[in-house]
């Protein structure tokens, strides 16, 4: 376990991410991570249920990182590029793992993890807390009705791969802390689609193509002869437009 880094397991929880929020919301100090080995009501982005069978991993992780509120996607970024090299280590097939901005794993174009950052507003626009909630198939892969899905392919308890998971994101944490955001985009960018790969973006119409990442993160897309920037939104699908 990284230094002042805390892994805290459950049995089951009914979301980590909730019971991490409410001991940010009583000051607990960064580094704070909870795991369940069941979770009751698991959720995902936009509110999505999140199935959460006995033999995956369901980890909150708590940070204080105290910038602008705007920096907060960033954060989703960093919390994928560690898990990607995490699951690098395991995956039976490594080369077949790719990041879908802004928050998705997959194995072979099939979703294996996904990530829930939440944030709280503090003083003057900044960041009071962010948690990073991670859900990945480790032996189990629910079935989606919007989208295949896959495991990792490796045989692994759900405590050993979040310490592995925990040290990828304190290693992040403090290369973004020491050198700024630019590593950390650099980094995601060898997990990403490759440029020019065709992907959908949800408010896009029609085809597009990969472009890159901003300095800021955001998601720069070519469509219709025209580079255009999505700060917010998801990646629907790559490589099959």
């Amino acid at each position: 376990m990284p230094p002042g880094w805390r892994l805290e397991v459950h049995a089951a929880l009914p979301s980590t991410s909730d019971l991490l929020a409410q001991r940010a919301e009583a000051g607990e100090a960064e580094g704070l991570a909870i795991l369940a080995r069941e979770q009751l009501a698991g959720r995902g982005r936009a509110g999505r249920t999140w199935a959460s069978p006995p033999g995956n991993l369901y980890l909150s992780v708590l940070l204080r990182p105290e910038g602008p509120v705007r920096e907060a996607p960033q954060w989703s970024l960093l919390a994928g590029l560690a898990l990607a090299e995490a699951a690098a280590e395991i995956c039976s097939e490594p080369a077949a793992l790719r990041l879908k901005w802004p928050n998705d794993l997959l194995r072979a174009g099939a979703k294996c993890a996904g990530i829930l950052a939440e944030t709280a507003l503090g003083p003057e626009g900044r960041l009071a807390w962010l948690t990073l909630g991670f859900g990945v198939n480790l032996g189990h892969a629910p079935s989606l009705p919007d989208r295949p899905t896959a495991t990792l392919g490796a045989d692994l308890a759900p405590e050993e791969f979040a310490a592995r998971l925990l040290r990828r994101l304190a290693r992040w944490r403090g290369i973004q802390a020491g050198q700024g955001f630019a590593p950390v985009r650099e980094g995601w960018l060898r997990f990403g689609p490759a440029p020019g790969e065709a992907i959908q973006v949800r408010g896009v119409p029609g085809p597009a193509r990969f472009a890159g990442l901003a300095e800021d993160g955001s998601l720069l897309i070519d469509t219709d002869g025209t580079r255009r920037r999505v700060s917010a939104g998801e990646v629907l699908s790559q490589g099959d437009v």
